[in-house]
């Protein structure tokens, strides 16, 4: 089955896209990866067969024509909704936000996560959240690798023929590789565990809730 891209035809939202594939073949399991951002989302989708892994697809949405914060997030949701419904993965795999200084930076970051975590489980997949150190190390060995150093690995373990303009895209598919990688351990405490809803997983996780 094709991408359905002419559902995203909004001129706010732009894709830039790798070696995107049909899934007409049998994979055991489909992950996909997302490197969240309110201007920019990343995004990886993984074939899984036993110890092999095929790219069926990667890319990213560009959300910076949005002003309104609240209406990139419902952008994020419609559009990682649309993704899940597209490729119809098994597992989701996000790299937790970077804890750095700017406040401000890091809750819209936040927001923007937690938005693509709600359309995962609105469609009750279980969702895992690995440290961007961890996705790094998985991925080059190195845990203080650069973004290029990542996309290089990626391009050779994937054999796509060129790295993508934005390197967005690269960590997001380092989301899900990572995941492959790492056999499911993500560190969010969402990782053992498929949450139907908000409710099931708050109620389960009070001390997630400042």
């Amino acid at each position: 089955m094709d991408f359905p891209w002419s559902l995203y035809s909004s001129i706010e939202i732009t894709f830039d896209r790798v070696g995107t594939r049909t899934i007409d073949e049998d994979f055991e399991r489909i992950i996909l990866g997302i490197d969240p951002g309110t201007n920019i989302m990343g995004y990886g989708v993984l074939g899984c067969n036993g110890k092999t892994f095929t790219m069926i697809s990667m890319g990213v949405i560009t959300l910076g024509k949005v002003d309104d914060h609240a209406l990139k997030l419902k952008k994020i949701f419609e559009r990682t909704l649309g993704l899940i419904d597209s490729y119809h993965p098994d597992e989701v795999a996000l790299e937790a936000p970077f804890y750095g200084k700017n406040v401000q930076s890091m809750l819209k970051l936040g927001r923007a996560q937690g938005v693509a975590m709600a359309s995962a489980l609105y469609r009750n997949l279980p969702i895992f959240e690995y440290a961007p150190k961890r996705i790094k190390q998985s991925i080059t060995g190195n845990g203080n690798a650069s973004k290029e150093q990542v996309a290089l690995m990626l391009k050779s373990l994937l054999r796509f023929e060129e790295i993508p303009g934005n390197l967005d895209a690269t960590d997001g598919m380092a989301a899900a590789m990572c995941h492959f990688f790492q056999g499911g351990t993500g560190n969010s405490g969402l990782s053992k565990k498929n949450y139907g809803s908000w409710k099931s997983f708050l109620s389960e996780n009070p001390d997630r809730i400042k």
